[in-house]
């Protein structure tokens, strides 16, 4: 699946979803939430600059272990629009930034990660830990 838009999120989640430990899909739709949650987590910090990143990276690792490394990149990079400032720092902590993510939203567009910028804070505190 070349690009990744609203049409085909679900199915391409579904079609790259490795859990051992899922039972139905309740379990599969909760591990989806996670994307929802990291975006309110970063929001959160946008707001009043309190980043839990334990809990971030935490969602991160559940994700990674879930749908494998490059998906699991593509659907953060499609769900996460407009955070990737934020994102970034915790990808490269994890080391699971890429070069490149290819074929995100409807324009189809490939990100480069020497674009994207980073939050300075972040990559502070993700030093301290």
């Amino acid at each position: 699946m070349k690009q990744l838009d609203d049409s085909n999120f679900m199915l391409y989640a579904a079609s790259n979803y490795d859990n051992p430990q899922c039972y139905d899909t309740d379990e599969f739709y909760d591990d989806l939430k996670r994307f929802k949650y990291l975006k309110r987590l970063f929001n959160r910090y946008r707001e009043t600059r309190e980043l839990k990143e334990r809990l971030i990276l935490n969602h991160l690792v559940v994700i990674f272990n879930v749908f494998g490394p490059m998906p699991a990149t593509r659907l953060l990079f499609f769900k996460l629009e407009g955070y990737y400032d934020l994102l970034k720092p915790f990808l490269i902590y994890t080391n699971n930034m890429p070069d490149f993510v290819v074929g995100i939203g409807p324009e189809n567009k490939t990100i480069k990660s020497v674009d994207l910028s980073m939050d300075r804070r972040i990559i502070e505190i993700l030093r301290r830990i």
